[in-house]
């Protein structure tokens, strides 16, 4: 991310909740050889937790308050796993049922952090990390009365956003400047960029469109609860009415807003250096082009509450289109950008390919136009172009999307649904297999490349996958593999972290995120999922002493401490999956 790169709870709950789970760590509160979901579990769920270098063989359930044991069972044969190579075992607890609060006990090994067993056990964890949105919003105050102990004053009004002269036209000369307020903060930092921007949104209006009953209902007290708009899709109002200004006179669109450089670890009003747009871009263009034509549809059954507002996104997206087409291979090159020379976040892709089968798929769905499904030639590729979604990559979420309209395209002549749908189920499958091989017993970790800067992302986006495949076919092992990889989210992995913070006795607490770094709370703004191991450590140089021999394996490589943005940031594209995958798990189970 650097420059390389439901139901109706009461307000208070909330934080109630947040002061109960946000312990400070402590390392001697749960056994740092015992890696388990520090949330919790369903009642009928698979349940695991992961033993590290232990001569134990039995393992027990005890209740958390008087230690009475309710289940004992055998740990399974020891195996390593390469990625930290640890010699562990598992074990599985699944035939526990009972509702309470529970500890995992193996003898001469310790205790375990502390979990819940219960119906709606991801609730508040899957809530927060979509209300965290709310957190990253620029240009608007964020009251105590929305915003608890995190509120904090306006930043970034960006209604003076200077035109660089990458972007300059005669109509919008360099130097000039336009009105580009709200969106949402893209990471650490207080930079807005559409790429990244396209895969959030495109993962958050998936999630809308897979569980449009269950996300009417979730309550996350934001400024515009009391309207008729479900408060999920006004949260991400806030940031598509941003995208919307980004949006040249001739269709193409900003690549992204920012200053020239990034500011120091200070709070948004005191981060007063000029903001510009730069330089249309083809895939900037692109991702915009299949948001608004997914937010057309979306927004088309809100039309007496937003009027106008589908209609216009699909123009919007349509002339997107149009100049991409026209314009098909325009690089955002930030080592060419001069006067001032731009820093931040580059999010340069090399390829616009999966780009335009995304917004080309998208634009099908909405308009029914068999011009833009056969600009997408989705089946050409399908089993060489399409793996795990990530910003550079997004043609999967095309698919996605078919999958959840295949009704419509049954006896297509044009769709061939069942190679869509059948080249889905096989990457799934190949991540079912991975968990079943697994010594953490996950899908994450199916190689190595699995770790990358924001692996974290990985991990969602692979559950994503899963779930997908899961309400195509009905067969429980996608769910529970899915199920699988929040679990190693929130501590089953080799670290012991759960990575959300304001989640989990041992939870992220130390984020590479301004506005947590420059406000007076001791924790950070809660629901902010952290990026996750990083063998590529490109941070070392700032962080010292602090990666230590105990960091030097891809699954180890993390570490709890704003100087690490290449292992503990946070950001927009890594949250969005975290948020599909809790929730809609929550709406499954």
């Amino acid at each position: 991310m650097r420059p390389s790169t439901i139901f109706l709870i009461p307000f208070l709950c909330f934080f109630l909740n947040f002061s109960a789970v946000a312990q400070i760590n402590d390392e001697n509160s749960g056994s740092e050889k015992i890696r388990i979901n520090q949330i919790g579990f369903y009642n009928e769920g698979p349940k695991m937790a992961i033993i590290v270098t232990s001569d134990a063989t039995d393992f027990s359930i005890l209740t958390a308050d008087d230690k009475k044991e309710v289940f004992s069972g055998k740990l399974s044969d020891a195996k390593e796993w390469p990625h930290s190579k640890e010699i562990v075992k598992q074990a599985d607890f699944s035939s526990v049922e009972k509702s309470g609060e529970y500890i995992l006990h193996v003898s001469g090994t310790g205790s375990s952090h502390p979990f819940e067993i219960g119906e709606n056990v991801h609730f508040e964890p899957a809530k927060a990390s979509m209300k965290a949105f709310y957190f990253q919003r620029a240009s608007t105050d964020l009251p105590a009365e929305y915003a608890g102990k995190w509120a904090r004053e306006a930043g970034h009004p960006d209604d003076q956003v200077k035109v660089h002269n990458s972007a300059a036209t005669e109509n919008r000369p360099a130097g000039s400047t336009i009105s580009s307020p709200g969106g949402w903060y893209d990471a650490g930092d207080y930079g807005k960029y559409i790429v990244n921007s396209g895969i959030t949104m495109g993962t958050l209006f998936s999630l809308y469109e897979d569980f449009p009953e269950y996300l009417d209902t979730l309550n996350l007290n934001i400024p515009e609860s009391n309207n008729n708009i479900p408060d999920f899709l006004d949260e991400t109002l806030y940031n598509l009415k941003w995208m919307m200004t980004m949006q040249d006179d001739d269709g193409g669109v900003y690549h992204k807003l920012t200053s020239a450089n990034f500011h120091g670890a200070v709070a948004p009003q005191d981060a007063t250096l000029q903001r510009w747009v730069v330089q249309k871009a083809t895939g900037a263009t692109l991702d915009f082009a299949a948001v608004t034509a997914q937010a057309a549809r979306i927004f088309e059954d809100y039309k007496y509450e937003l009027p106008g507002l589908s209609d216009s996104l699909l123009v919007m997206s349509e002339k997107a289109y149009r100049w991409a087409k026209e314009n098909p291979e325009v690089f955002y090159r930030q080592r060419e950008l001069q006067d001032p020379e731009i820093s931040t976040g580059a999010y340069g892709d090399h390829s616009f390919k999966d780009e335009l089968q995304w917004a080309a798929t998208e634009l099908f769905i909405t308009t029914g136009k068999e011009n833009y499904y056969k600009d997408a030639d989705l089946e050409s590729s399908l089993e060489s172009d399409f793996g795990i979604p990530a910003w550079p990559n997004v043609n999967t979420l095309a698919l996605y999307s078919l999958a959840r309209h295949s009704d419509k395209y049954q006896d297509s002549e044009l769709v061939d649904i069942d190679a869509i749908t059948n080249q889905l189920k096989k990457m799934a499958d190949d991540l079912v297999q991975s968990s079943e091989n697994s010594a953490y017993a996950i899908p994450m970790g199916t190689d190595e490349s699995d770790f990358v800067w924001g692996s974290n992302s990985t991990a969602g986006n692979q559950g994503i996958l899963l779930l997908n495949v899961y309400k195509m076919t009905g067969d429980e092992k996608y769910l529970n593999a899915a199920n699988d990889n929040l679990d190693y989210l929130l501590g089953r992995n080799a670290t012991g972290f759960s990575f959300l913070t304001g989640f989990g006795e041992k939870a992220t607490r130390d984020p590479h995120h301004r506005p947590s770094e420059a406000d007076d709370n001791e924790d950070p703004v809660p629901g902010l999922l952290a990026g996750g191991p990083n063998p590529g450590q490109q941070d070392i140089a700032g962080c010292g002493d602090k990666y230590t021999a105990a960091h030097k394996h891809p699954a180890t490589s993390y570490i709890d401490d704003r100087c690490s943005y290449a292992s503990n940031e946070i950001a927009i594209n890594w949250n969005a999956p975290f948020v599909y995958l809790s929730n809609a798990i929550e709406a499954m189970r």
